[in-house]
């Protein structure tokens, strides 16, 4: 198994970079009544990135957002948002939340509602005017504005949820399962709002259990699992990690297998008359190279396929009980 990719350094908070950090966490750790429910999270999430923060249930991602977000405190270590330590409200007006279970005031009307909290953001009247159309068009409840919370479904309470997050312009939102309650087309409208948050320069800090989602959209993944970070870094880094090729080859002996596994990790399966070997590779670049090693060998080749595994297959090989 290839080792999980080092967290941010302990002095990044003294380095020209660390002005560019929209979060910068140093051995966060919250204990509940003597039981952890985070260990040690050290992450860094640069500006204007879309960051994934994943785990199986009860491996402290609530936790650490809520310390993040001010909610909790944490027992031990420290983190700074937007160059500001915790609590600063310097920070906090820059910021937009979605939470996952969410309670809004049902009998409010959509615009009512956008137009309270956006007050208590600390919005102006005439700002308020302006943005509140604005935001309900961006989140696809342009002309619901004036229907009561009561009559929406759960979707567009999600909806309206993820207005009320962007209503302030924040620089940073955290969106916890925004998807959780919207159907595929749903899905794919809040992805394509997570990457105009993006292109406007926005960090978002996104919580999810559907992977293809965060495959989708984030720059940088942090994997927790048992309240550590256990994977962590360009989600294109993880993915390379992953990258194998599958051989369907000929008869041959035990000397080339030796030969294939300068290469890489391999394994292999025979079927029938044929034996398929998947390598774990570097690059693409190395296919070329393997090919060539093998003919010279005078063996035949039936296949070669190249398998880039999923986001999906590097959690489950990162979490607690997972083979990668």
């Amino acid at each position: 198994m290839s080792q999980a990719i080092s967290p941010p350094p302990t002095n990044v908070t003294d380095s020209p970079a660390a002005v560019d950090l929209a979060i910068e966490t140093h051995g966060l750790r919250k204990v509940y009544g003597g039981k952890i429910a985070v260990h040690d999270v050290t992450i860094a999430v640069p500006k204007g990135e879309v960051f994934g923060f994943l785990g199986p249930n009860g491996a402290g991602k609530s936790t650490t957002m809520k310390m993040l977000l001010g909610l909790a405190f944490p027992t031990s270590g420290t983190a700074r948002l937007l160059g500001q330590p915790l609590g600063a409200m310097a920070a906090k007006r820059q910021i937009g939340f979605l939470p996952e279970q969410f309670r809004f005031h049902e009998w409010l009307k959509g615009t009512e509602f956008l137009d309270f909290h956006g007050e208590l953001s600390g919005v102006s009247r005439a700002d308020r005017r302006r943005k509140i159309p604005e935001v309900l068009e961006l989140v696809g409840l342009a002309g619901r504005g004036n229907d009561r919370l009561r009559g929406y479904s759960k979707g567009m309470l999600q909806r309206i949820g993820l207005a009320q997050a962007l209503l302030s312009d924040p620089a940073l939102i955290f969106l916890d399962e925004p998807t959780s309650a919207l159907d595929p087309i749903g899905r794919r409208e809040v992805r394509d709002i997570i990457r105009v948050l993006k292109a406007r320069g926005m960090t978002v800090f996104l919580n999810s259990h559907i992977l293809s989602e965060v495959e989708s959209v984030c720059d940088r993944v942090a994997i927790v699992d048992r309240g550590r970070v256990v994977r962590y870094g360009p989600l294109e880094e993880l993915l390379r990690e992953a990258l194998e090729v599958e051989l369907l080859l000929g008869a041959h002996d035990e000397a080339l297998i030796g030969q294939i596994a300068e290469f890489g990790a391999i394994e292999s399966r025979e079927q029938g008359h044929h034996t398929t070997i998947r390598v774990r590779i570097e690059s693409l670049d190395t296919v070329p190279a393997l090919v060539e090693t093998i003919a010279r060998a005078g063996v035949a080749i039936y296949g070669v396929t190249p398998h880039r595994r999923s986001l999906e297959d590097v959690f489950l090989g990162a979490v607690e009980g997972g083979t990668e």
